[in-house]
């Protein structure tokens, strides 16, 4: 193959359920991932030693690369929503999947690697991690390796925890920290509306408030487990009854630290949205619909609300990282 193209798809979480802060400072985590079609693209080009230029450009007109010598050269380019913001180094989650894969194979990694993104930049919708499932399924492609999918996601999960999800796809319960994945039935589509906002939150400033707040309030947080509401309601392709079940703990810190999300989930209820939630750990906020008619009037209404910088609308659920 001369090159590789992975399409992945952005993720919804139905339920995230946050536990104690552990020692390590992570926290035992049960989230309900729903992947939902909304993508990005990963193409991956073999590149000699040397080239390092990549192909396509970034919002700004260039690409960057990592020089892995001796071990290789990674190139990337950004292309789509916010790829300004995309860093272009070696912290770009996908060129640190293809350093990863290279290394558990005993190759070099020199590959260049174009991005194009639809999944909104830091917006709670795992679209790093996103990037860097398509890394791992290209890259293994293009260079004939075969692994099984097993193993990478063995990678995946020392990459992140949303990125074993990324290649798992569907609608699944992760724990652990996330990465832990185990298939849930559902029943029929559910349609949906994410109402993108100016601007990013860090996810570790939000685990950090969210702590913050259990602590100031004295909470006393216990562990965590999937609903049997929720289950059901996706056994059964139940979208009221998902709707009134969807939960978040993290969201009173995102709604503390980008206060105008309130007003945007509040114009979504006002609009008839069956439940809202902001996405992971934000600030995207997700809006569930009866239909797609009634998304596609959803999106317009909280855009004419004027309530988010856009609101595009998708569905789910939709498969993992595959090759396009």
């Amino acid at each position: 193959m001369t090159s590789v193209t992975v399409r992945v798809p952005a993720k919804v979480n139905l339920q995230l359920s946050v536990g104690p802060r552990r020692d390590d400072g992570y926290h035992d985590l049960v989230n309900v991932f729903h992947a939902v079609s909304l993508f990005d693209e990963v193409t991956a080009w073999d590149a000699p030693r040397q080239d390092t230029a990549g192909p396509g450009v970034t919002a700004s007109g260039e690409a960057g690369s990592v020089d892995g010598s001796p071990d290789g050269s990674v190139s990337v380019a950004v292309e789509g929503e916010s790829a300004a913001r995309v860093p272009l180094d070696g912290g770009n989650l996908a060129v640190k999947a293809a350093v990863a894969l290279a290394a558990r194979a005993g190759r070099r990694p020199d590959v260049r690697l174009r991005i194009r993104k639809s999944i909104p930049v830091a917006g709670g919708m795992a679209g790093g991690s996103a990037d860097a499932a398509a890394a791992l399924v290209a890259c293994d492609a293009l260079w004939g390796l075969g692994s099984p999918r097993e193993e990478l996601m063995e990678i995946a999960a020392e990459l992140g925890s949303d990125v074993p999800f990324a290649l798992f796809g569907g609608t699944a319960v992760g724990t652990g920290r996330g990465e832990k994945l185990t298939r849930v039935p559902v029943a029929g589509r559910f349609h949906w509306v994410f109402a993108l906002a100016e601007g990013g939150l860090s996810t570790a400033e939000v685990y950090g408030e969210c702590d913050r707040l259990r602590e100031a309030t004295g909470e006393q947080v216990g562990w965590p487990s999937a609903s049997d509401d929720l289950m059901a309601a996706l056994a059964i392709g139940d979208a009221k009854a998902l709707g009134a079940v969807l939960s978040n703990d993290l969201q009173p810190a995102a709604l503390l630290l980008c206060r105008p999300l309130a007003r945007t989930l509040a114009a979504g209820r006002e609009h008839g949205a069956l439940g809202a939630l902001v996405s992971g750990s934000g600030p995207t906020c997700a809006f569930l619909a009866e239909s797609e008619d009634h998304a596609t009037t959803l999106a317009t209404a909280l855009e004419a609300a004027g309530v988010c910088r856009t609101a595009v609308t998708a569905s789910g659920p939709v498969p993992g990282a595959e090759i396009v």
